[in-house]
């Protein structure tokens, strides 16, 4: 299924770059809601209003949204475009995990600021406002929890079953989500949860797209040119008390079940991407920290044979083990039958791409899906066959930490 853009994005549409000062992006964002971010340190892209939208869905998602988005940009008049990845046309895209059920999308907002390597960039669709009021940013004063689609007994149970499985079959790695619903007083501030999770994770790339906000740790892929590369995750161990961040991270490293983990998401990774590629490195493990967790972490860079999007090359790397397993079919499956739930576009990619199929695409962890005054939180745990449920429950109460803290202005 596909939706056409506005009608009058139907016309020949203006698309101007043109410099501008310095700014922090996500406290230019005007509105509580719809904002479009990807941050990462400060750097990055936010974007207002909607010049185009693209949904789609079922298995061709990503070639859909592809072609798409080469029929809207082939028929866009740009200029100041400077060649840097990020100017002229961009599209902010969120993909749904799963085939069915499931809804993506990619949207182009009609104002886009920019910022990276000193350099700072204002591109507007169709001759829109560029300095709109910015209306005050609204907290909420109370946050109530409750059970999601699978509340935790279930989720322990969902991953003792699938433990069991591997242990008796041909599945090697799993992973396993559940979801919390959290309700506030006045409408969700979409800046409100974005600065707070910027604030606190500023190693993590933030975003927001369609309602989708979070901060997420672990890159899918970026393309700039002939260039990709991907920072995998998987792994992972949280404060405990009395134990130091360093033995912490030494016993990360040394630990058989979570190296084991982490080779399999690598090794999905690379397995897949080498075939695109002339050249491939991979570097690591070392240990990402973070206030809420860390994780073991691997670089994965490649030089393109030959051009291709970074919505295709998306299409190929997705699922990776890191957010499905291996066997990837097996674990799709397993997956849908053991959890019960919709992911909806929790652990699909999220990001941007511009008009020369460059651009970002990270995996939507660390995540929430915001609908006025309601937000679904989400959080999954990587499972070999040495899990523990009661282990992989305090790990997903771990990895929920950022988006409760940012909704709670801890």
């Amino acid at each position: 299924m596909t939706s056409a853009p506005a009608s009058r994005t139907r016309q020949r549409l203006r698309v101007h770059t043109a410099d501008t000062g310095a700014r922090d992006l996500l406290r230019a964002l005007p509105r509580p809601a719809n904002a479009l971010a990807w941050v990462r340190d400060g750097s990055g892209l936010v974007g207002w209003g909607e010049a185009a939208r693209f949904e789609v869905s079922g298995p061709d998602r990503f070639a859909e949204a592809d072609r798409l988005w080469r029929e809207f940009t082939s028929d866009l008049e740009v200029t100041g475009e400077s060649g840097v990845s990020g100017t002229g046309p961009v599209a902010f895209a969120s993909l749904a995990f799963a085939d069915e059920p499931g809804r993506s999308v990619l949207i182009v907002p009609e104002v886009v600021l920019g910022s990276r390597n000193g350099q700072h960039w204002i591109t507007t669709v169709g001759g829109a406002t560029t300095t709109p009021r910015v209306q005050p940013v609204r907290r909420p004063s109370s946050v109530r929890y409750s059970d999601g689609q699978l509340p935790v007994a279930r989720y322990r149970e969902a991953v003792r079953e699938a433990v069991r499985l591997m242990r008796t079959g041909d599945l090697r790695k799993v992973v396993l989500a559940h979801d919390l619903l959290a309700v506030t007083d006045v409408p969700i501030d979409h800046r409100f949860v974005l600065d707070g999770l910027a604030r606190r994770y500023p190693e993590c790339w933030v975003y927001a797209v369609d309602g989708l906000l979070g901060a997420t740790p672990e890159l899918l892929l970026r393309r700039a040119g002939s260039v990709v590369d991907s920072r995998v995750l998987a792994g992972t161990t949280w404060p405990h008390d009395g134990v130091s961040d360093d033995d912490l991270a030494t016993a990360l490293l040394g630990s058989p079940k979570d190296r084991d983990e982490h080779g399999y998401a690598v090794t999905s990774l690379a397995d897949v991407l080498r075939p695109f590629c002339s050249t491939m490195s991979v570097d690591g493990p070392s240990v990402l920290r973070l206030p809420n967790v860390s994780h073991l972490s691997s670089d994965v860079i490649g030089t393109l044979r030959s051009p291709v999007s970074l919505l295709r090359l998306g299409e190929a790397l997705h699922p990776t083990a890191a957010v499905g397993g291996t066997p990837r079919g097996d674990a799709v499956e397993v997956i849908s039958r053991l959890e019960g739930l919709d992911r909806g576009r929790y652990a699909g990619p999220v990001g941007w791409i511009d008009g020369d199929g460059d651009g970002e695409l990270g995996i939507a962890l660390r995540c929430a899906e915001v609908r006025g005054r309601t937000a679904r939180l989400f959080a999954g745990c990587g499972l070999v066959a040495e899990s523990d449920p009661d282990t992989e429950v305090r790990e997903a109460h771990a990895k929920m930490r950022p988006i409760r803290e940012a909704l709670e202005g801890v």
